[in-house]
C-alpha cells in the first residue's frame, strides 16, 4: 500500500468516525472508523521509515593529489614558461 492508500484509508476512517450516524447492527461504524485511521497511521510510518532507508547518500569524494610539488616564482610562471 503506498502513500496515497495510507491517506484514503485515514480519510475514510475520519469520515465513518466523525461524519456519519449509520446504525448497523453488530459494527460499530465509529471503531470501523478509528481502525482505518490507526491502520492508515501505521502505514505511513511504515512507508516513511522504507523511504528513508532507501534514500542513497554519496559518500564524498576523495579530493586528487598529484605527486610532484608545484613551484611557482612569484609571478606565476614555473621554470621560466607559463603552465
Amino acid at each position: 500500500m503506498g502513500l496515497g492508500g495510507c491517506i484514503i484509508l485515514i480519510a475514510v476512517g475520519a469520515i465513518l468516525t466523525f461524519a456519519t450516524d449509520w446504525d448497523m447492527q453488530g459494527v460499530n461504524v465509529d471503531l470501523v472508523g478509528v481502525i482505518f485511521m490507526v491502520v492508515g497511521l501505521i502505514g505511513i510510518a511504515t512507508f516513511s521509515s522504507i523511504a528513508r532507508r532507501r534514500r542513497v547518500v554519496m559518500p564524498p569524494t576523495t579530493p586528487v593529489v598529484e605527486d610532484r610539488p608545484h613551484h611557482h616564482t612569484q609571478d606565476g610562471y614555473h621554470n621560466g614558461y607559463g603552465s
